[in-house]
């Protein structure tokens, strides 16, 4: 009684815990396998989504409730043992404070029957569960189970060891797809920290690092006190950067992130953006704050204190603006775009660092101060050539906008031409051949300038051959691709006499993707169509036009001899684009599942909500092998960069298709 009283009540908790919103994080699905004429195992698989625990069959006294299954008996068979499970987790859980087996992602049962009357066609049976996440559980839920015995087959071992094989090539790309997002967060906080370390060098923060440090010493009655102010003045500078990144992930959210890199107004209106921070930097004008913003900080830190020290850092961060304004804007957006939720976070905590750095360090060892070089010319250059690269960045949202409405107005050739000359004159401007209006006289360059400046006029040759077709992998992910272009197959060109290239019979709503001339449909009924029509697997691939991954699959990996050949002569590639800005037919105009009231308008919204709906994800490139009945043939896969890992999911899903 006690322990059915103490399950009540933790009942009671959890479902009050969970009223705020629905969640349903475990699915379940059923298979047979057949061992021999009477031998059969009943298998059933549950997904668990990430953060939640599925409970064993077996917990401790006053634990959770347990998982247990329930299975219709009759006459037509019998039960063979009990219901095996995985492995699994054993841990001390925090919900109730007890060593208990759980399951986290996936999880396995089966039972094995002794089937009495070859006749036997279904059964049918229930699994009773609790779910539980570190800080809530929900309620027992009960879920009908049903067997379909009379389809099911003897698995080979071949089959078993396809399916081993199978889940390893998916269980490598998960591990791969967590490493790359890592990888991700670690490129931003790295390129933040640069840029971070670059702002130091412009002409609005350099010259505050010996006054600020000479005024903590100065103040302070002791070194230690110095130091010790130093340091609390670099920490609030953290945390104002860091506060704007936690604020812009809590405005836009996860999802909202992920969706602004394909918006179009979101890329005109940062082209434009970036446009006017490129104008500053080259000596145009000033982006300023308003004067009465810095006087009230400063007024506030004059009252000195710990209050003081943050308004100090605030002041910094107001009177260095016209400076840093543009860098942390520019890296804001980037982050953003790349639509992980910490992304804007981790930029700024590696912007800050940067800045904050120095000032503590110095404060120090205030000697060190004397080996700063003195403010000049030079600090105005770096301001210069961060306008550049303004410049450049801001033409990668413009193509973005262009490839969203499809407007060919700005294809891979103009793209490519504005980027080298942008370039160009930025190696020029760095030999002195060109002065811009805040510069000092150059009598000579020095051997700094004059190797940045090789090394981008390098770079501005290396783009050059790209007007002629070639890839340029060390930049994919900045020009349009190669298809969208003048000249997809690079500049004079021509296609006739080019072999198995070639293909006269293109089937309705199929094109062929250039330079490689891969088949592609961008419509899901006529592609699955045509692969049934010639007995193919269907492969999706959810993508968008402004989708930086994609790119970067389809021009590194892609392109592999081993993937391009599977790509055209073993699947049907059906490219779904859901930022496609085309709309609708009106007899295709239906409402969103996903927002009641709303309409479905755009061809990019219709793809966009069948992936949402149908594999619970936004996020692109996701890549989907399918049979012609729209059954999986293996887990879809998302960015997968290693070439031979892509090359294996796609042969075992092939594989999977023909047996």
């Amino acid at each position: 009684m006690k322990n059915k009283l103490k399950n009540f009540v933790f009942i009671f908790f959890f479902v009050l815990s969970a009223h705020a919103q629905i969640f349903e994080p475990v699915s379940w699905t059923t298979s047979v396998e057949k061992k021999s004429e009477t031998e059969f195992i009943l298998i059933v698989n549950a997904t668990i989504d990430e953060g939640w625990h599925l409970y064993s069959q077996n917990v401790p006294e006053d634990g959770p409730i347990a998982t247990s299954f329930t299975f219709e008996t009759n006459s037509d068979f019998e039960l063979v043992d009990t219901v095996s499970e995985d492995i699994g987790y054993t841990v001390d859980d925090p919900v109730f404070g007890l060593k208990i087996k759980f399951f986290k992602n996936e999880a396995e049962f089966r039972q094995r029957i002794k089937v009495l009357n070859k006749e036997l066609l279904l059964i049918k049976g229930e699994v009773e569960f609790m779910i539980c996440d570190d800080t809530k559980c929900l309620p027992p839920s009960y879920i009908d189970l049903e067997f379909n015995v009379k389809e099911a087959q003897i698995k080979t071992t071949e089959t078993v060891e396809n399916t081993k094989s199978d889940y390893k090539i998916v269980s490598e790309i998960k591990k791969e797809e967590k490493k790359s997002e890592n990888k991700d967060l670690i490129a931003i906080f790295f390129i933040a920290f640069l840029s971070g370390f670059t702002a130091l060098l412009t002409p609005c923060v350099f010259p505050m690092i010996p006054m600020t440090v000479s005024f903590f010493t100065k103040q302070s009655k002791t070194k230690a006190a110095g130091i010790k102010n130093a340091l609390i003045y670099g920490i609030s500078i953290i945390v104002i950067y860091v506060l704007l990144g936690v604020f812009v992930s809590l405005v836009f959210g996860a999802d909202a992130l992920n969706a602004l890199s394909t918006n179009v107004w979101f890329n005109l209106i940062f082209f434009l953006l970036l446009l006017v921070f490129a104008a500053s930097f080259l000596g145009a004008f000033e982006i300023m704050l308003p004067n009465s913003w810095a006087n009230k900080v400063d007024a506030q830190a004059d009252k000195g204190g710990l209050i003081g020290i943050f308004f100090m850092a605030l002041a910094l961060a107001i009177v260095s603006f016209s400076c840093t304004g543009p860098i942390v804007g520019t890296l804001l957006v980037e982050a953003a775009s790349g639509g992980s939720q910490l992304g804007p976070i981790v930029g700024m905590l590696g912007f800050s660092l940067a800045i904050a750095l120095p000032f503590a360090l110095f404060a120090a060892f205030p000697g060190w101060l004397n080996s700063l070089p003195k403010s000049g010319g030079w600090l105005n250059t770096v301001k210069v050539v961060l306008g550049f690269l303004e410049l450049a960045l801001a033409f990668k949202f413009l193509s973005n906008a262009d490839l969203v409405l499809d407007l060919h107005l700005l294809e891979r050739e103009m793209f490519l031409a504005i980027w080298i000359a942008i370039f160009g004159a930025l190696a020029f401007y760095l030999f002195g051949k060109i002065q811009l209006p805040h510069d000092s006289p150059l009598a000579h360059i020095s051997v700094g300038r004059l190797s940045l400046g090789l090394i981008v006029m390098s770079f501005t040759i290396y783009m050059i051959p790209g007007l002629w077709g070639a890839p340029l992998n060390l930049i994919s992910a900045f020009p349009p691709p190669q298809h969208y272009s003048e000249s997809p197959y690079g500049v004079g060109f021509s296609k006739l006499g080019s072999g198995d290239a070639v293909q006269s019979d293109i089937p309705d709503g199929a094109h062929l993707m250039a330079p490689h001339d891969i088949l592609a449909f961008n419509d899901y009924d006529k592609g699955l169509a045509y692969a049934k029509k010639v007995g193919k697997p269907v492969l999706i691939d959810f993508t968008g036009k402004a989708c930086v991954n994609c790119r970067k699959m389809e021009q590194n990996v892609w392109v592999k001899p081993n993937v391009l050949r599977m790509l055209k002569n073993d699947v049907v590639l059906i490219s779904l684009y859901v930022d496609d800005k085309r709309p609708l037919p009106d007899n295709e105009v239906v409402d969103s599942k996903l927002k009641p009231g709303k309409k479905l308008k755009y061809i990019g919204q219709k793809w966009s909500e069948l992936q949402t709906i149908k594999y619970k994800t936004n996020t692109q490139p996701m890549y989907v092998l399918m049979d012609h009945n729209e059954n999986n043939l293996i887990d879809p896969v998302a960015y997968t960069p290693d070439v031979e890992t892509y090359k294996n999911w796609l042969k075992n899903g092939v594989s999977n298709f023909k047996k």
